[in-house]
C-alpha cells in the first residue's frame, strides 16, 4: 500500500467537498480513484469521468489508470476541465 495526497479543483473539489485529502491506494492511480469513489459516492463519480490528472507533476494524459503507478509521499490532482481552456 501507498499514501499520498490527493487534491481536488474546481467542479471536482466542490464534488468532493474536500480540496484534498489523504489516499491509500494498492499501488496505481486506479486504485486511488476507486477509493475516492467509494469516499464521495455521487457527483464525484460523474466529474471523474471528465478529470484529467498529474501524479507528482506528471501529465497520465491517455495512459490507463492501472498502469500508472505512485510513489509514497506522492500527489494526485484531479483536474476537470476549464472553460475557456
Amino acid at each position: 500500500m501507498v499514501n499520498g495526497t490527493i487534491r481536488y479543483w474546481a467542479a471536482a473539489k466542490a464534488a468532493a467537498g474536500v480540496a484534498e485529502e489523504p489516499y491509500e491506494a494498492a499501488e496505481t492511480l486506479a486504485d486511488a480513484l476507486e477509493a475516492a469513489r467509494e469516499r464521495h459516492p455521487g457527483e464525484l463519480v460523474r466529474v471523474l469521468q471528465r478529470c484529467s490528472f498529474l501524479v507528482d507533476g506528471d501529465p497520465v494524459g491517455t495512459r490507463r489508470h492501472e498502469t500508472v503507478r505512485l510513489a509514497e509521499g506522492g500527489t494526485v490532482e484531479v483536474l476537470p476541465p476549464f472553460a475557456g481552456g
